[in-house]
């Protein structure tokens, strides 16, 4: 989510006009190519965010924070990784990609990629069935 309001313009005139991009634009770019490095289990979101992913609806800029400064944008990420994966090369793999693909996608750089790792999450384990709970025979 942008702590602010502000317009994103990377000074790009064409000869039919301005390019603009929206700051939520940016937010859902971002989301999306962090969330698709290997070993994130996800981003963290607010309650807001929390609800529509019940409903069924997936909102992508949960976890992501704009900011824009002087020497550029800056972007915050918040987000739970999965369990046994080397979080250094997860965190540098979220930010090489994050900046390729907004790059990529929008035609600016960004300033700085800074991952918050604010959990681990583990696998899930497989409820054992009733009757493997008890070592009882069964006879026939």
């Amino acid at each position: 989510m942008t702590e602010e309001t502000f317009v994103i313009n990377n000074n790009q005139t064409t000869p039919g006009g301005e390019i603009v991009i929206a700051p939520e634009v940016i937010e859902v770019i971002i989301g999306i190519a962090a969330s698709k490095v290997e070993g994130v289990y996800g981003m963290r979101g607010d309650l807001a965010s929390n609800v529509n992913q019940l409903l069924g609806r997936t909102a992508h800029s949960k976890g992501v924070y704009l900011k824009n400064e002087e020497d550029g944008l800056r972007v915050d990420l918040y987000c739970y990784l999965n369990y046994g994966v080397a979080v250094p090369k997860v965190a540098l793999d979220m930010q090489e990609k994050v900046k390729q693909q907004v790059l990529y996608m929008t035609d600016i750089n960004l300033s700085e990629v800074n991952i918050h790792v604010v959990g681990v999450v583990p696998e899930k384990t497989e409820n054992p069935k009733i009757d493997e709970l008890f070592d009882v025979e069964e006879d026939e």
